[in-house]
């Protein structure tokens, strides 16, 4: 046993002797740091005048099981992609100046979920695991506890307050995290009716896709996976036409593609400043127009609706249909006025696997969506889900989690300079954590997918930095660990080495990292609840409830919903001049 240490001791310090420690010969000298230092005070000192504008726009990132060390995996990986070590580099959400710890627990579980979890950052309420825009009143997969029990989201506050809204997630569209904010389910399994059980939908229980369109009806940018929930069962899949498991799913015959595609080509929309009766006329013309009025056809009906116009105006909003890149980027966003991008049968590939020629990025998503969505000049509320971070930890596979988590923080720069942090409030967190981590003592500058420097004191092999709690990485071979040194190790889908046997690695329970900047960001600030983000970005905005320091912040007072009586007066006049027009 002396023997074996005192091997182990002599090979670390062959191995200390190999070479100078990578980092730059500038790190040696004390000036190098105080000036870092110096210069972090000063921007620190800048932030005692508080943003306190209010927040036209809301953005929230949210990295799917991105924890406190995957973020700091995800920098190193970020700068050594750049050719740098990667300790010292920044990801766009460090640049934050606001940081704060959520803790993640579900109303039933010390290590959450993402439905319960997406609950409580979108809608504002703790939740049962398992379930997704419901109450913890709400028992998982109890059809019957739905009825009364269901909480709204912040989407939702915001599209009622007349602001656009959207929806960007590599998962499916339908998946635990965008799902909560539109959804209300006591089962975030309920994809489409098919994966529903015979006696929920008798009970009257819908399937998360259909309410996807039918709860929310005008959410206004809806991108990511999902397709096959949308159509009726065994119909073959516009990518993969010969591919049974990508087939359509429902088995009420329904095509929810081509039901949103009917609805929103070329709707009319009068603005909210028109008179109420006024407004009540748009069904009347989608009827009437046939939704063709920008045709010019010469009838009766035509010239009527011309010259209603002149009293009353309105638009013909547009809605497209893209299932690939090439059509996503083909779109002029300024002639987009709804949008719907399923871009896979269900998730999204990774980053690391994506056909970059038909597949778009978390990134090219975020542009679209934000190009399309600032056009409202109430501003907007946008969702955008680094979804398959969490699902390259649950396979063991650290460099396509790591690899999603950089592609996500390009989003969060696009974003950035698309946007003001004068008038909007970005928000980066993660619905929970994973049994993930790096250690080992490593060097300065080691690839962040490489060995630990000296092999164990127990069983004499080597080790990766990285390792899960538990997972698919624990292998044995003839009873003993396996020896990492003779496979690929860095290969992206290498399932690094796990404490535990599982055949999927689970949530870890600690605090996640909440990163905010723009109007109000320093609300977020010490170790909250889950459930306060939502608060925080609704009160910025002036959305949801209590708006009353919104009347006394930015001058503009409004007094939406109650009618003066000019309004009504309007609405009367309104009411025999549109009858004299259209008779």
């Amino acid at each position: 046993m002396k023997v074996t240490a005192l091997l182990i001791i002599c090979f670390c310090l062959v191995l200390e002797s190999l070479g100078k420690p990578k980092f730059p010969e500038q790190e040696k000298e004390p000036k190098f740091w105080n000036t870092w230092a110096q210069k972090t005070l000063k921007n620190a000192l800048t932030l005692q005048t508080l943003n306190q504008n209010q927040a036209k726009n809301l953005i929230l990132f949210l990295g799917d099981g991105m924890g406190v060390p995957t973020v700091t995996a995800a920098r190193i990986l970020k700068g050594q992609l750049n050719g740098q070590s990667g300790e010292e580099t920044q990801l766009e959400m460090d640049k934050f100046p606001f940081v704060s710890l959520a803790k993640t627990y579900n109303t039933n579980a010390q290590v959450p979920d993402s439905a319960g979890t997406a609950t409580a950052y979108l809608c504002g309420v703790k939740a049962n695991e398992g379930t997704v825009g419901v109450s913890a009143a709400a028992v998982r997969s109890q059809c019957n506890t739905t009825q009364g029990n269901e909480v709204t989201s912040i989407l939702k506050w915001a599209k009622d307050a007349g602001k656009s809204v959207g929806i960007v997630t590599t998962t499916r569209v339908n998946h635990a995290t965008p799902s909560a904010a539109y959804a209300h389910s006591v089962d975030r399994d309920w994809y489409s009716d098919n994966e529903m059980p015979p006696e929920a939908l008798q009970a009257g229980c819908k399937d998360i896709a259909r309410q996807l369109f039918e709860n929310i009806p005008n959410i206004d940018v809806i991108m990511g996976g999902g397709r096959k929930y949308m159509f009726p069962k065994n119909t073959s899949d516009v990518e993969y036409p010969g591919v049974a498991k990508h087939s359509g799913t429902r088995k009420d015959g329904r095509n929810l593609v081509q039901e949103w595609t009917d609805r929103t080509k070329d709707k009319v929309h009068f603005p909210s400043s028109s008179p109420l009766f006024a407004r009540s006329l748009l069904p009347l013309l989608s009827s009437q127009l046939h939704l063709h009025i920008w045709e010019f056809k010469v009838n009766a009906v035509f010239h009527s609706a011309v010259r209603l116009s002149l009293f009353f105006p309105f638009t013909v909003q547009k809605g497209h249909y893209v299932w690939n890149k090439k059509q996503l980027l083909s779109l002029n966003p300024n002639n987009v006025d709804y949008l719907l991008g399923l871009f896979e049968p269900a998730d999204l590939t990774y980053d690391l696997e994506r056909n970059t020629e038909t597949d778009p990025s978390l990134t090219e998503m975020t542009d679209v969506a934000i190009k399309i969505l600032r056009k409202n000049p109430k501003g907007f509320y946008l969702l955008v889900e680094g979804g398959r971070i969490d699902h390259g930890h649950h396979e063991g596979k650290a460099k396509q989690a790591l690899h999603e988590a950089v592609e996500m923080d390009r989003a969060i720069t696009r974003a950035d300079l698309l946007t003001s942090i004068h008038d909007t409030m970005t928000v980066v967190t993660a619905d929970h954590s994973h049994m993930f981590n790096f250690g080992g003592y490593t060097h300065r500058g080691n690839t962040i997918f490489g060995l630990a420097p000296f092999i164990s004191d127990v069983d004499q092999k080597p080790f990766t930095s990285i390792l899960y709690g538990n997972g698919p990485g624990y292998k044995l071979v003839n009873g003993v660990r396996e020896n990492v040194s003779t496979i690929d190790f860095e290969e992206n889908n290498y399932q690094a080495q796990a404490a535990i046997p599982l055949s999927m690695e689970t949530h870890g329970g600690e605090d996640v990292a909440v990163f905010a900047k723009g109007p109000l960001a320093h609300l977020l600030h010490g170790v909250h609840e889950q459930n306060y983000i939502p608060h925080v970005m609704a009160y910025a905005g002036c959305i949801g409830q209590n708006r009353e320091h919104c009347l006394t912040r930015g001058g503009a007072v409004s007094h939406r919903g109650t009618a003066t009586l000019g309004t009504v007066l309007s609405s009367i006049a309104a009411f025999f001049t549109v009858t004299q027009l259209l008779c």
